[in-house]
């Protein structure tokens, strides 16, 4: 595999189920939509291989079986972690997302629900399996989980900007990863919500949460589900803007790394020390009357040990 790596640096000879992603200068982030996207600004990336589609939960299961490993959600919290916290909620599970039948404000406690034993094998908790849904992307898996994974795959996860460069599929200049309507000549492109959120999902009963990967039409990169279904991890800690552009093309930035993590906790929980990393692509929840994150430019900050229905992951390669 070395060997096909050094000398495919088009991508000719793609590691695995991968697709390249060729090298250049984009313009990364959006002035147009979150204050979190800006300033739009140019960054150059190396060129590098992407998983065609999110792990899924037939990839994790072989991953599992091979190594035993257990995830981040399958684990009771540790005390000392979280100070404050009620004894009887220091349990294994995750934050799965229950639709309400009304809401009152914003308070997002409404829809999202932290069940005891939800995890990746168990995705709402109860007595929920994967049946019928090896080829979904895997989800409650914390950032560690997608770290371990990446590991044992002999790959890596994402930065932000290799990320971004790879979602938006060769188009710069344009809102969506394919053009600049939503849905073009009422065609959906990609799984998000559709209906009103939280309360209401027009979609039929069975098909209003992760689909299976391949389920919508490729990028331009030949990658499946940048935009929705789930969230994917980077490993890029959160900031709360971009950096402003460089002033001289001399000093663009190449292949950056994000921001310094203590610039990443929370400020509304100051005594819980847990870094954040960015996330990108949004997911079957994104909806235009909440959540407009299904663009490549948007990004979100999600704490390294929150795992979630709607969060997964995808690996690259870079060229040795």
């Amino acid at each position: 595999m070395a060997l096909a790596l050094d000398s495919a640096q088009d991508g000719s000879l793609a590691p695995g189920d991968m697709v390249w992603v060729p090298g250049r200068t984009f313009m990364m982030g959006s002035d147009k939509h979150y204050p979190e996207e800006a300033p739009s600004h140019p960054v150059k990336v190396d060129g590098f291989w992407i998983d065609a589609t999110p792990v899924t939960n037939r990839q994790f299961t072989a991953f599992v079986k091979a190594t035993g490993y257990v995830t981040f959600a399958e684990k009771a919290p540790d005390p000392k972690d979280y100070p404050g916290a009620l004894p009887e909620m220091l349990r294994a599970g995750s934050l799965v997302f229950t639709p309400p039948k009304s809401v009152s404000g914003p308070d997002i406690s409404q829809w999202w629900v932290f069940k005891f034993g939800a995890n990746w094998r168990r995705p709402y908790g109860g007595l929920s399996d994967l049946r019928g849904k090896l080829d979904h992307p895997v989800v409650h898996v914390a950032f560690c989980d997608a770290r371990a994974y990446a590991d044992w795959a002999g790959l890596d996860l994402p930065t932000e900007a290799e990320w971004e460069l790879a979602g938006r599929g060769g188009l710069d200049d344009t809102e969506f990863a394919w053009g600049d309507e939503l849905t073009p000549s009422g065609v959906a492109m990609a799984n998000t919500w559709a209906g009103t959120f939280p309360t209401h999902s027009t979609k039929p009963a069975g098909k209003d949460r992760t689909t299976p990967v391949k389920s919508f039409a490729p990028n331009g990169y030949g990658a499946y589900d940048m935009i929705g279904n789930v969230w994917e991890w980077t490993t890029d800690y959160w900031s709360t803007r971009h950096p402003e552009p460089a002033a001289k093309s001399c000093c663009i930035p190449q292949n950056p790394r994000g921001g310094a993590v203590d610039a990443s906790y929370d400020p509304q929980q100051p005594s819980i020390r847990i870094a954040r990393r960015v996330l990108k692509g949004g997911s079957h929840l994104c909806a235009p009357n909440y959540c407009r994150r299904y663009r490549p430019a948007a990004r979100h900050a999600e704490p390294e040990d929150t795992s979630t229905s709607h969060v997964g992951f995808r690996c690259i390669k870079r060229p040795v």
